[in-house]
This record gives structure tokens, C-alpha cells and sequence, in this order.
């Protein structure tokens, strides 16, 4: 199944709710083509790193915080039993292992709701998005039991970027329940720390790694792998991989990623979508001051500097989905709809001026 997005709307994936049939419903008024399941902000088990941490073996919980414990007696034997079930479910398509790491609606509501809705068969998307905390921020959210970042442990590293993989493999088979295309977005905030002190030894290649080793297990499924992040990082360095998306904040950062032109280009060549973060979400008197025409004066002002760069305009309004800056979890609810609505308005417009 191809995909060929049109300048389509989709969200990044939080809204300030904790009502996931009323957050669901916000989605698919704004966004019906290619919906997306609602993370709500709201609820202490959907926030970014907890929310895909249900079932990963050697975690432990104390004065609310949740770590690796790998002094436990235990510890091993868990690891053990979670790569037979990785084996399992990856290896040999083992649905009853797999499922063990399905996401459940104490950790991801929003998931439920979203299927229970399109099963009724009032919409007809033309694809469907999912998404994961990236191995990245993941791995360098998460500790041991001395305070030490999982990603500097190999193990712990691993067994990140495969819990992962089977949270992206679970939710891939339900969506294509649809039979339209499944984007999975591979969320990775802090690669915006990349190259900085708090981040010392980590290589862009061993980042490369993590990340393709979802993508691969995205393609297996036949889906489209998408990499957001909401602020600056080393661009060049993700387009480099295998992705098919690249999600960024284009409101306050595409300067910046017009500094990898020439990466970004070759992306473009190979067919790869943009996903466009024209509506702001990180600054809530920006998104008072702008309107669909002010935001669609800004994607012209960015499709005329790719177009410097010898990019072509058509080919990049056809392989462009438009979206919010990052999620809307940190605003109010009204602002989280003044989000969506401008959203639909600017990619409405957009596909009047190149589409119709």
C-alpha cells in the first residue's frame, strides 16, 4: 500500500485530556484521513516514557520513580523469559507472545478508543498513525539502580530498542486491520541534548543503529516509518538512516534544517515525506497571533527556499503531510482545538492550492 500524502493533516499524538472518547473525537473531526490514537496528557500512565515501559523486564517503582534494578536476584531470569517472547513473537510471528506486549488501555486509552471507533465504520481514513517513544530518549530517560542512563548499559540498551520493536510490531498488526497504510512514528525529543555534555560517548552511529533496527522491523510490516523531533538536533543524521518521514518543528526550526541541504535534498529524491510542524505548540501566545493565512505564508516562504535549492515545489507539496509543532498535551484544552483547527485549515488550503 503507497502513500502519497497530499499535504494530508495528522497530529503528533498528545492532547490535554484524560477523556480518551472525547479526545478521539476531536481527532477525527480535525483529522479523519489519517487519524492518529490520542496519548492523554493527563493520566500519569501516558506520559512519553512510562507509557511504553509495560512489561519490560527488571523495572521496578519506588518513591515514583521507575528504574532498572539489576541487582535483583530475578533479574536475569526475567531478561531470559523476555527474549524467548521477543524470539517468539519476531521470529516465529507468535501472536500469543507478542500480545503479551500489547498496549493495554491502563497505559494507552487512547489506542482502544481509536480502534473501537474506526470498527464502526463511519470513517474511511486513507491511513492511520501509531507511535512509540524513540530508543534514544527512552534509553537516556530510564536508569539503573545507582542513577546511571540505561543507554550507557548494552543490555539494558537492547532490551530498550526490542521492547520497542514489539510495542511497534503489536500495534502495526491492529492497525492494518484497516487495510490502508500504517505510519509509526518514532518519537525522539532528546535527541535535541545530541552532541551536547549530557550526552558524552554517545556516537550518531550507535543512534543510527537503535533507530534502524525499528524502521526495519516497520518495513517487515509494511508500514512507513517516521521520525519526529519537536526541536534542533543533527539533521543529517536522521535523514541518513532508513526512515520514510521526517517529522519536524518547522515553525521555529526549519533554518536550521536548511543547514543540511544537501541531505535533505537526496531525501527528497528518494521519495521520503516531509511532515511539516507548521501549527506551534510550544508557545501559546504564537499560536493566538497566527491564522490558516499567516501559517500558509510561512509553508510558501519555506517551499520557496527548497525550491532555491533546485527542490521542486509540486514534488514537495505531494510528499508533505501537515501537523502541530509537536504534541498539544501542554496546553489548555482550548488551545489544544484552536491546534486542530487551524491544522485542518491550512492543510485544506494547501491541497485547494496544489490539488484541486
Amino acid at each position: 500500500m503507497s502513500l502519497l500524502p497530499n499535504c494530508l493533516a495528522t497530529t503528533i499524538g498528545s492532547l490535554p485530556l484524560d477523556d480518551a472518547k472525547e479526545a478521539t473525537k476531536l481527532i477525527l473531526t480535525y483529522t479523519s484521513q489519517i487519524p492518529a490514537w490520542v496519548q492523554l496528557a493527563k493520566r500519569p500512565k501516558e506520559g512519553m516514557i512510562i507509557q511504553f515501559t509495560e512489561g519490560m523486564p527488571g523495572l521496578k517503582w519506588s518513591n515514583k520513580k521507575i528504574y532498572f534494578d539489576t541487582d535483583d536476584p530475578g533479574f536475569q531470569d526475567e531478561v531470559l523469559r523476555f527474549y524467548e517472547c521477543y524470539l517468539a513473537a519476531v521470529e516465529e510471528h507468535s501472536p500469543t507472545h507478542l500480545e503479551k506486549f500489547s498496549l493495554t488501555p491502563h497505559y494507552a486509552e487512547g489506542f482502544r478508543v481509536l480502534i473501537e471507533e474506526l470498527n464502526h465504520g463511519e470513517y474511511n481514513p486513507v491511513a492511520i498513525k501509531g507511535q512509540v517513544t524513540g530508543p534514544f530518549t527512552l534509553a537516556t530517560s530510564l536508569t539503573d539502580q545507582d542513577g546511571k542512563s540505561a543507554f550507557y548499559n548494552p543490555q539494558l540498551r537492547d532490551i530498550i530498542v526490542k521492547m520497542i520493536s514489539l510495542k511497534t510490531k503489536w500495534q502495526m498488526q491492529k492497525l492494518h486491520s484497516f487495510g490502508v497504510p500504517v505510519i509509526m512514528s518514532i518519537d525522539e525529543p532528546s535527541l535535541v541534548g545530541f552532541g551536547s555534555s549530557a550526552y558524552l560517548g554517545i556516537s550518531g552511529s550507535e543512534i543510527q543503529k537503535d533507530l534502524n533496527e525499528i524502521i526495519t522491523l516497520v518495513h517487515k510490516e509494511n508500514g512507513y516509518a517516521s521520525i519526529h523531533c519537536c526541536e534542533n538536533t543533527d539533521w543529517s543524521m536522521l535523514l541518513a538512516t532508513d526512515i520514510d518521514i521526517l517529522s519536524f518543528d518547522a515553525y521555529s526550526f526549519f533554518d536550521k534544517l536548511m543547514l543540511y541541504s544537501e541531505s535533505l535534498k537526496e531525501f527528497i529524491a528518494r521519495e521520503g515525506i516531509l511532515a511539516w510542524g507548521l501549527i506551534p505548540t510550544s508557545h501559546p501566545e504564537k499560536l493566538k497571533g497566527e491564522t490558516v493565512d499567516s501559517l500558509i505564508g510561512k509553508w510558501q516562504s519555506y517551499v520557496k527556499q527548497l525550491a532555491d535549492y533546485n527542490i521542486d515545489a509540486e514534488k514537495v507539496a505531494r510528499h508533505s503531510l501537515i501537523t502541530p509543532s509537536c504534541g498539544a498535551g501542554s496546553l489548555s484544552h482550548e488551545g489544544s482545538v484552536r491546534v486542530l483547527k487551524l491544522l485542518k485549515g491550512v492543510s485544506e488550503e494547501l491541497r485547494k492550492l496544489y490539488f484541486s
